[in-house]
């Protein structure tokens, strides 16, 4: 059921006050904005509200001092800091302070969204300190509906299949906006522990000493403003599922911690005396690429081993543009039946525009832009984003090169596309057009498989020996490779 909500907007810029309202409106809260302290204060005095969005930065009285005097007002009313303000005490003092949850800024419209909905869906709201129970889940499974098309993600909901009752800790990799906690969902849903909490935690969003108390809990009196004992993720997630994203960003000090629990199942609380025993499935994603963080001395190689049983990649959006129509089509319904009405369909232009776009953003970057066109119903907005229209590609030539992504990274062997003599033998046509043909045909399958040479020889069906030989016969390097070369 969709709620709205009256939210008060504190912010002391023009620019980011207008926007916020825009687009909170757009969902169909009604919203009231403040420029400062004791505006707010004075609308508050006069209204009340359901949420408050704050900005710390602002003139006398700050945003901690207006912090301080809504919670002695009203101890329980949700208060969402956003700032771009990054000293890990600051973030601290804002959440000891009561602030019920925090968005560094600059930050996306949909993360927004969902803290909102998770601070206002619950059926009772609770000062922080005292919550002991896990928030609803905002968005349950939010892409279960559609139908998987690629051979891609065939594959990887093959896998989460196979694995989803084993317990085993899954390691999910893959870029930023590709669907990760999508998949970390599918893995509880269809686990054992499916009837038991989901309970996630953005391992980037808070730091080390504000983490740790999120994660293991605190005891009263753990230190200033821990006015109560409060359980941690992993208490919550207890025979369910807690998933940790962006688990690269983890200071190494709590991975040896994380670590402890993932060996004995037991932890302590910050402040605490006693050990708490848990039985919660580990789940951790990371855009990161870890073996580079080990080497860097930013990632602890044992606490890699322990997680990475049954790694997924999630393969980015480019990698399988075939899901593009059905993503739109699903964004398009869940956005038109969230703010009652909007862009009925995608226009052929803009989808045209879709398919031929690199999706830097993937699948989140496609969400936010279908659901701006549900909203502004504008195409001009939208396709301006985009970036200049690709040119007409050129008439391919005999067994043109897969593209020219293939081509710059394979550096292809020259004597292999060398121009044949006018009155070149038939023979010699044939051969040079099934070596290209065949050149081909591998780069296909290494780009599909992620330039995973195994996999890729599997896909060929020869054997990973056979495969070298080709590779290196036909001039084809991996494009990792090649990007280091300048």
């Amino acid at each position: 059921m969709e709620h709205h909500w009256n939210v008060l907007v504190i912010d002391d810029d023009e620019a980011a006050r207008t926007a916020l309202a825009a687009f909170l409106g757009a969902a169909g809260h009604r919203v009231r904005a403040a420029g400062g302290g004791a505006e707010a204060l004075a609308a508050l005095s006069a209204a009340g509200a359901d949420a408050i969005l704050l900005d710390l930065v602002m003139p006398e009285p700050d945003g901690f001092e207006v912090l301080r005097r809504i919670r002695e007002r009203d101890p329980v009313v949700p208060v969402i800091v956003l700032s771009a303000l990054s000293q890990a005490e600051d973030v601290v003092r804002a959440m000891k302070l009561g602030a019920t949850d925090y968005l560094p800024k600059p930050f996306e419209p949909t993360e927004l969204d969902l803290v909102l909905r998770r601070a206002l869906d619950g059926p009772v709201r609770r000062a922080p300190e005292v919550a002991d129970r896990p928030p609803p889940d905002p968005d349950p499974d939010p892409v279960a509906s559609l139908p998987v098309v690629s051979g891609a993600m065939s594959r990887v909901w093959e896998l989460v299949e196979r694995i989803a009752d084993t317990d085993v800790p899954v390691l999910l990799v893959g870029e930023s906006g590709v669907g990760k906690d999508v998949i970390a969902r599918r893995i509880h849903a269809t686990s054992r522990r499916a009837g038991r909490p989901f309970v996630k935690i953005n391992c980037a969003a808070l730091p080390g000493e504000l983490l740790e108390s999120e994660l293991f809990g605190h005891e009263k009196g753990a230190f200033t403003g821990a006015h109560a004992e409060k359980p941690g993720k992993f208490e919550l997630a207890h025979r369910g599922t807690i998933f940790l994203d962006e688990i690269g960003e983890m200071d190494p000090r709590l991975q040896a911690k994380l670590l402890q629990v993932l060996q004995d199942e037991e932890f302590y609380r910050v402040g605490g005396k006693r050990s708490v025993r848990v039985d919660a499935r580990v789940v951790v994603a990371t855009n990161r690429n870890l073996d580079v963080a080990i080497r860097q001395g930013t990632f602890r190689e044992d606490l890699f081993y322990r997680l990475n049983v049954v790694t997924i990649r999630v393969p980015p959006l480019r990698e399988r543009k075939e899901e593009i129509g059905p993503l739109v089509r699903h964004f398009v319904e869940k956005y038109r039946e969230r703010y009652h009405g909007g862009l009925e369909a995608i226009p052929p232009e803009v989808m045209d525009r879709f398919h031929a776009h690199d999706w830097p953003g993937n699948v989140r970057e496609l969400e936010n832009l279908v659901r701006r066109l549900v909203v502004l119903r504008d195409p001009a907005m939208v396709l301006g984003e985009l970036g200049p229209p690709r040119p007409p590609a050129a008439a391919p030539a005999l067994a043109a090169p897969l593209s020219n992504v293939a081509l710059n990274a394979a550096r292809p062997d020259a004597a292999l596309h060398a121009t044949l003599p006018e009155d070149a033998p038939l023979k010699d046509v044939s051969r040079r057009a099934a070596r290209i043909a065949e050149r081909e045909a591998i780069l296909r399958a290494l780009m599909r498989s992620g330039w995973n040479k195994r996999k890729a020889a599997k896909r060929l069906q020869i054997s990973y020996k056979a495969l070298l030989y080709k590779i290196k016969d036909c001039g084809i390097v991996d494009p990792r490779d090649a990007a280091t070369i300048e």
